[in-house]
């Protein structure tokens, strides 16, 4: 054979292992805004998997916007932020966003893939070791492999393992610990609180990354620290120096942030390549962040909105002895195993006019393939109770006890 035909040969056989063991990922072609509404080859689906959390992404102010943007700015960026790319409204969302979250600078970055490969082979090297959860987003797994340091991944939410690991490294380097604020596949909640005593008694940094959190945990929207400190905790940019939110996701629009200290920021516009050699987000996309910024912060009753549905929604599942993962979050899950199960249990609901993604390995671990469930503000209840209804026909088997 060719080398062509090699090439090709090869690909072909990694295909077909995806799709032998039912992996294969497939895009659908929306022809609607996001909503809770979507239209898909020509039918309309009530959708439960999207992260447009605060029903933001297709709200009139921000598409308002967006257009103003636009009309200001144009369509693109022309040059990465460090050339022409960096206009005042990308130094103005920085500015907003850095008060938003109590931070004394924030970064924007053109995804949160980006930033958090990003600030990890910008501050870590081969001397250091970095300290993460296993459940973690993949963009920090892989920013901890791509950065070259002593990378340690601990089991889901186990403290003293990470305690342990954690006294058992000995450096003089850097001890970075990084954690999903909210797990992006599982919804439940870094215990924050004991991850600061432990980075603390280890002399460690911690970085959160709160993609998931953020516009929509804590009275403000200022996620996963804010909710920590209506509790009473002590959470400040000396306590939790590194914190990455990202944009298209309760926000509605796209992007990301890293916030922290001057001395953080600057040395990632210095050193951080990933930021350095990207061209900037279009300038529109920051003036429409600054309107959604807004929303975020005045509409509380989005958040309560949201709170409620997922308490409606789990009480229902809990009725239904639906296998659901515990999570207090948006995000919920109905455990299925197999991707085969998964799939089906997807095609059902489509069939029902739902859309659910089924989601499977390498995304999660195997025999832990599900439903992962999305709520959004702009459900409304009957929606809710529509989503359980056709998930009570699927009669689906409990989750079995451990």
């Amino acid at each position: 054979m060719s080398g062509h035909q090699l090439f090709e040969h090869s690909l072909n056989v990694r295909l077909k292992g995806r799709m032998e063991r039912q992996l294969q990922r497939k895009r659908r072609n929306l022809e609607s805004p996001p909503g809770p509404e979507v239209l898909v080859g020509g039918k309309r689906l009530l959708s439960f998997c999207s992260n447009d959390y605060l029903g933001l992404a297709n709200h009139p102010d921000v598409i308002a916007a967006f257009k103003r943007g636009l009309d200001e700015y144009g369509a693109g960026s022309g040059a990465s932020h460090l050339v022409t790319g960096h206009t005042v409204a990308h130094s103005a969302l920085e500015e907003e966003l850095a008060a938003f979250t109590g931070r004394s600078r924030a970064l924007l970055f053109s995804s949160g893939f980006m930033a958090n490969v990003g600030v990890l082979t910008t501050l870590l090297d081969d001397k250091d070791p970095v300290f993460q959860d296993k459940l973690n987003h993949a963009s920090l797994l892989d920013g901890g492999l791509f950065c070259g340091a002593n990378f340690r991944r601990y089991p889901h939410k186990d403290m003293k393992r990470l305690d342990t690991m954690m006294e058992g490294s000995n450096t003089e380097g850097l001890r970075l610990l990084v954690s999903d604020g909210v797990f992006s596949m599982d919804g439940d909640v870094a215990p924050l609180g004991q991850m600061l005593k432990i980075a603390e008694r280890h002399r460690a940094v911690m970085m959160i990354d709160d993609a998931h959190g953020i516009g929509c945990l804590g009275k403000n929207g200022g996620g996963l620290i804010e909710a920590a400190q209506e509790r009473g905790a002590q959470i400040d940019e000396i306590r939790l120096p590194i914190l990455m939110g990202t944009l298209g996701k309760a926000f509605g629009t796209a992007g990301a942030f890293v916030a922290g200290s001057d001395a953080l920021i600057e040395t990632l516009i210095q050193f951080c390549r990933p930021y350095i050699y990207t061209t900037a987000m279009p300038a529109a996309v920051a003036v429409a962040t600054r309107q959604s910024l807004q929303l975020v912060k005045s509409d509380g009753w989005r958040r309560e909105i949201l709170r409620n549905h997922v308490q409606r929604f789990r009480k229902g599942a809990a009725e239904l002895k639906l296998p659901m993962l515990d999570s207090p979050t948006q995000i919920q899950v109905v455990m299925l195993g197999t991707p085969e199960r998964a799939m089906a249990a997807s095609a059902a609901l489509e069939q029902k006019g739902i859309l659910v993604t089924a989601i499977r390995p390498p995304t999660v671990p195997p025999g832990t393939s599900r439903l992962r469930l999305t709520f959004s503000a702009a459900h409304t209840e009957q929606q809710v109770d529509q989503l359980l209804a056709a998930l009570a026909e699927l009669k689906l088997p409990p989750l079995p006890s451990s």
